[in-house]
């Protein structure tokens, strides 16, 4: 897999939109001196953060998730699921965010917008393949989405003018 400065390199300048150069950041750390080298995760609007997550949530709020199929799901997977309840939770980390990077670097834009992992999602909202068109016709459904893609679809709308 590609270095951190590689991925966070192609998401800033490859993939997005150019009204969102500068105000978004993707954010990755290591924790070195942390067995297993922990770490985490975040998205930043103008140095706020918008999502973040942490290894050391996944065990201390793993047991707020309601036991349904996305909970088995998430579980058998090593939180490699992502929905908007563990954005919300912030039970992710900077792997859950190489994981999501590479599945949204290996498809095409619209299975990313359709995506089941949440942080693909994100990726693929701000993406600068999602133009103002494509803004305009997702608009009518943003209602029925979650919290999280509904935040992240304003921020992009606000910045195309879109709104």
């Amino acid at each position: 897999m590609a270095t951190w400065s590689g991925i966070r390199n192609k998401l800033e300048q490859e993939y997005l939109a150019d009204s969102l150069r500068g105000h978004i950041q993707y954010y990755v750390t290591t924790y070195s001196k942390c067995p297993d080298h922990e770490g985490r995760a975040a998205i930043r609007l103008d140095g706020k953060e918008i999502i973040k997550g942490s290894y050391f949530n996944n065990w201390y709020k793993a047991h707020l998730f309601p036991r349904d199929d996305k909970y088995e799901r998430r579980m058998d997977t090593e939180f490699a699921y992502m929905d908007d309840t563990a954005i919300q939770l912030g039970v992710f980390d900077q792997r859950c965010f190489y994981d999501a990077f590479y599945m949204f670097d290996n498809q095409s834009i619209e299975k990313s917008l359709f995506s089941e992992n949440m942080i693909v999602r994100i990726f693929a909202l701000l993406d600068r393949r999602v133009g103002k068109r494509r803004l305009l016709s997702m608009k009518t459904g943003i209602e029925n989405e979650c919290e999280t893609i509904r935040c992240f679809y304003a921020i992009r709308a606000a910045a195309e003018n879109v709104i």
